[in-house]
């Protein structure tokens, strides 16, 4: 890097403007941006935690209909009452098997709950966890305040625990097991034939459970959407009153003078190359015009503005303490009653590395 300023080995102290009422005020405000930093960070990490679980969706940009919260829960109770006329209807139709099955001369010993006091089945509820019955199915068929089977499988499940619990207790080739056996067989039978009812309803609930967490997920991403568009316009806020702050402190403090670019023209040469890359930074922030990529870089002292001189004295100073606590003796001075700018200097970075986080998009 060329330098345009001769340089020497200290940078020296300067004299503030600034009021003590005023100082105050600087600082109460710099503490509210800085409570403002701290909750513009949060809603970024919110917004991208959110972003980094989500899957990629296969549809094109164009073929996806984002709908608001309200609509996709509006169309949720809708979906869902839908599919529960469709169940039940099916358990209707079901109920047809049901009367096959118990008006089979053999279902006579599953009507009703097993007596077991009167039958002196002592150890019954020893073998049997869940004892069923062909009367209180029909009861959960009929019910009517809610208790009831809520799907057809609920039912095929429970009439199948009948004859098992029948077959469980019962010694092979007693007349109730073999009663249970031809049951079952009878209805297995006309169960695979109303199965293929039962696989397309799960099919149509499987897809329609698909297209409803996908709507939610677009209803999630447009709300943050937003988030992120006014996220992104409370950056350029905060980046705004930086600046606005930036230039109270700066007007109130007296003027970098000569001795002093010279100094800091010193603190160049001693920079590493990651602080020497945030100086060009700084320069080009003041003016778009100068070139951070050319192989030799020439920075004009004196026509930098007084903001940007300010900026790189104290990256510089920052930069040139850090090697003192190494065992550097680097003596520099400070300029009383600016530490105001110091602070709002650290938070313009603070916002700089938010903005550089978010996605690129103009001021709304």
């Amino acid at each position: 890097m060329a330098e345009s300023v001769p340089v020497s080995d200290h940078i020296p102290a300067g004299e503030s403007k600034t009021v003590p009422v005023e100082v105050e005020n600087i600082k109460k405000r710099v503490e509210e941006v800085v409570q403002w930093v701290d909750s513009l960070e949060h809603k970024l990490a919110q917004v991208e935690e959110f972003y980094s679980t989500i899957a990629v969706s296969n549809s094109s940009p164009s073929s996806r209909h984002v709908v608001g919260i309200r609509k996709v829960q509006q169309e949720a109770a809708r979906r869902e009452a839908v599919a529960a006329k469709r169940m039940h209807d099916l358990m209707r139709q079901f109920g047809t098997i049901f009367r096959q099955i118990t008006q089979h001369k053999c279902a006579w010993p599953f009507m009703h709950p097993v007596d077991v006091e009167s039958l002196g089945l002592d150890d019954y509820y020893e073998v049997i966890d869940e004892p069923m019955d062909f009367s209180t199915i029909k009861n959960q068929m009929e019910a009517k305040d809610g208790t009831g089977y809520k799907h057809v499988m609920q039912i095929y499940a429970d009439m199948r625990l009948v004859f098992e619990n029948a077959m469980k207790y019962n010694e092979e080739g007693s007349d109730v097991y073999s009663m249970a056996k031809t049951l079952l067989a009878k209805f297995e039978e006309k169960w695979t034939h109303f199965l293929p009812k039962v696989q397309e309803e799960e099919k149509i609930r499987e897809e329609e459970e698909k297209q409803a967490a996908m709507e939610a997920l677009l209803a999630k991403e447009a709300s943050h959407t937003k988030t992120t568009r006014d996220l992104s316009n409370e950056i350029c806020n905060v980046n705004d009153e930086l600046e606005k702050l930036r230039q109270v402190v700066v007007g109130r403090c007296r003027k970098i003078t000569s001795e002093e670019k010279r100094n800091i023209g010193l603190a160049f040469l001693k920079l590493s190359p990651d602080e020497l890359q945030k100086v060009l930074g700084i320069v080009a922030q003041a003016d778009p015009r100068f070139q951070t990529k050319a192989e030799v870089v020439t920075i004009e002292m004196d026509v930098l503005d007084e903001p940007t001189l300010w900026r790189l004295k104290f990256l510089v100073k920052d930069a040139l303490e850090k090697k003192k606590k190494k065992g550097e003796t680097i003596k520099t001075g400070e300029c009383r009653g600016t530490k105001q700018n110091n602070e709002v200097s650290k938070k313009r970075n603070a916002v700089n590395k938010l903005a550089e986080r978010r996605t690129k998009r103009p001021c709304l």
